[in-house]
């Protein structure tokens, strides 16, 4: 029996690597993408290093046509995912006021529009499997906005309205939507560790049917 498969999307050191490291603690196969090749190799052999199944996989998530073949690669590779975590956004200091819309355009395609196509993306498998999880990370300045932290914060709030949506579209086929929301910086020695974040995303799989939530909040 082929071990399940979770894609995670945006790969840095800190919520991702963990929740990486989680799903592979309990047997997952792991395929990580981010637009950096050479950066999310070296996350992939660090999980190697330690056991896991995991390749690499570049992916630009402004692109719908770089994420669509992306996942082409990954189901050629190794299968079509079971999970998929979104978690690219971009961080930017700038005042609403002197926000230029162009930026914003850009910065919205990863924070919010990249989800929606890695998402569909995987869809039609689990559609045909009709059983799948996608988990998104939110963030706290989708519910808090602060000035500076505007491009991102209108970023989120979309991609949590699409989370909320995708949740009640496709609670019925068995395909459960849920975002992690974390309203704080993650930093470890902190309430907002990436290894206890990962645990929400763990939580959030784990979840029978019938138990779905759709958001938990990591304040």
């Amino acid at each position: 029996m082929t071990s399940p498969l979770c894609a995670i999307v945006g790969v840095g050191p800190g919520v991702s690597l963990a929740v990486a490291r989680r799903f592979a603690r309990e047997g997952f196969s792991i395929a990580l993408m981010a637009r950096t090749l050479n950066r999310v190799e070296e996350y992939a052999q660090l999980l190697r290093d330690e056991g896991a199944e995991a390749h690499a996989y570049q992916i630009d998530v402004a692109s719908p046509a770089s994420v669509a073949d992306a996942f082409i690669q990954v189901e050629e590779r190794q299968e079509a995912p079971d999970v998929l975590v979104y978690n690219p956004s971009i961080y930017r200091e700038v005042l609403p006021s002197q926000l230029d819309p162009e930026v914003l355009v850009h910065d919205f395609r990863i924070n919010a529009v990249g989800a929606l196509s890695c998402v569909q993306a995987v869809l039609p498998t689990m559609r045909t499997r009709k059983t799948g999880k996608i988990l998104i990370t939110g963030g706290g300045s989708a519910l808090n906005p602060l000035p500076l932290h505007a491009s991102l914060g209108i970023g989120k709030a979309a991609v949590r309205n699409l989370a909320f949506s995708l949740h009640a579209e496709l609670l019925p086929k068995n395909i459960h939507v849920g975002t992690v929301t974390i309203d704080g910086a993650v930093s470890p020695d902190t309430r907002f560790n990436p290894t206890d974040i990962a645990e929400a995303f763990w939580t959030l799989y784990q979840q029978p049917a019938g138990q779905w939530e759709r958001e938990i909040m990591f304040e």
